[in-house]
């Protein structure tokens, strides 16, 4: 049964509401990588002992990872239930309220050991928030969305991602550049502060969204699914495991937000920290016009060929990048950053918003998303930490780093290669079982 086109001009607007909200969203999530990176060490933990601070402040940049599978059971379940809209506003507010409370934590100076435990909580909020934040925009994009423009118009989350992530290092560029007394009294708090706007700002543009059709469609006819966990793990338990697998090549993006910056940063490299910051502002600026284009051939040529270049291209290129920042050379550092991070790892970025998406019904894809998602996210944001000690007592071993990061992006091949190409299949057709396969209908609910 084909979808009304009840909601005309709904497309584009559901792709910038996805993208500004994305943006604002991953604004509050990497500043607060940065400064686990650059500041928290100092600040939160104990500073006599540098290296141990710097290993407890990524754990922490980890935490809300993983909280992220505990949010994407709850939030996909609602999702799937009151619809994509209602979660798009409470993650954007919730992750707002989370960042400005970190910005006005006390220290350790202050208040001592509860400082890192109250870090801790407020970072755990932010990873609820996350779990829901790409599922439900990745959902809402693509139900909208032309059936053969799908990749395009989903991409836009993940641009908006890549442009919350380049907003919060040029916030910090000039932040990091403070002199070290005011840094670590009050500068590192204004980026937190600022998200008071993510709240408002992302209420205003998505309370005015409307609902996707396709899922009305499934309300008005069938009902939805009344326990859209248990529909999932019967019906589409492969798929989950595929998205775990696939989600793992996050990992190439938290190695290069946030160990490669404390690395590059350190007494074994000595690079300036505002130097390193302008390489991640640059690579993300170089991907927010990659992923769409990596999209729309996804469009054309079909989701798992440009995934698959994304996946191995991120672990080849992910040795040339630490390789040069061992050397020392900032413009080798910067050219090997941008065509790691800026061209190679969008290809896999910006086509998994569809290629997930389109494993699942309408029924379940939220809750597919999120969870199959978030599990994987969860295992990438601990990679840092796993990489602060694989790294040794030094934390110069690059080439270990390098070789555990690219063997994180093996799964992901493997998920992309046991993939039915969905691409070209029709929205309302998406999820289904194949001839023989077919479940026993699940059970709904008005």
């Amino acid at each position: 049964m084909s979808v009304p086109d009840t909601h005309a001009g709904q497309p584009r607007k559901a792709a910038m509401a996805a993208w500004i909200g994305s943006a604002l969203e991953y604004y509050d999530f990497f500043i607060y990588g940065s400064a686990a990176a650059l500041i928290f060490p100092e600040v939160f933990f104990d500073e006599s002992d540098p290296a141990t601070a710097t290993l407890l402040s990524l754990a922490t940049f980890g935490v809300a990872y993983a909280a992220r599978p505990v949010g994407a059971l709850f939030l996909g379940h609602f999702g799937d239930r009151v619809g994509r809209k209602k979660i798009m506003v409470f993650t954007l507010i919730l992750m707002g309220i989370s960042t400005f409370l970190i910005g006005c934590l006390p220290t350790r100076d202050q208040v001592g050991t509860l400082a890192p435990v109250l870090l801790v909580l407020c970072r755990v909020l932010q990873g609820i928030s996350a779990a829901g934040e790409q599922a439900s925009a990745n959902s809402m994009t693509l139900e909208h969305a032309p059936p053969h423009r799908r990749g395009f118009f989903t991409s836009f989350t993940l641009s908006g991602t890549q442009g919350g992530q380049l907003l919060a290092t040029l916030v910090f560029i000039p932040i990091a550049a403070l002199p070290e007394e005011q840094l670590m009294s009050w500068g590192w708090r204004v980026p937190f502060w600022m998200s008071v706007a993510v709240a408002v700002v992302g209420y205003v543009i998505r309370r005015k969204l409307d609902e996707t059709p396709a899922f009305e469609q499934q309300a008005a006819t069938e009902g939805v699914v009344k326990l859209p966990l248990a529909v999932l793990l019967r019906e589409h338990w492969a798929d989950v495991l595929r998205v775990i697998g696939g989600a793992l090549v996050a990992s190439v993006s938290t190695i290069f937000t946030v160990w490669a910056l404390s690395y590059a940063t350190s007494d074994s490299v000595g690079m300036d920290k505002s130097s390193m910051l302008w390489v991640g502002a640059l690579a993300n600026l170089v991907a927010l016009g990659a992923i769409p284009l990596w999209a729309t051939l996804s469009d054309r040529i079909g989701r798992r060929p440009v995934f698959l270049v994304g996946a191995v291209g991120s672990a080849v290129t992910m040795f040339l990048y630490l390789w040069a920042i061992s050397t020392g050379s900032y413009p080798l550092t910067l050219l090997l950053g941008i065509v790691a991070f800026g061209v190679v790892y969008s290809a896999a970025n910006g086509v998994w918003p569809s290629f997930y998406g389109e494993m699942f019904s309408t029924r379940v894809r939220l809750s597919g998303m999120a969870i199959g998602t978030q599990i994987g996210f969860a295992v990438a944001g601990f990679a840092v930490t796993f990489a602060a000690q694989i790294a040794g007592p030094d934390g110069d071993d690059w080439s270990a780093v390098a070789l555990f990061t690219a063997a994180l992006c093996v799964p992901p091949v493997v998920a992309a290669l046991s993939a039915r190409e969905t691409a070209k299949v029709p929205t309302e057709q998406l999820g289904e079982r194949t001839v023989g396969q077919a479940a026993q209908p699940a059970k709904v609910t008005a």
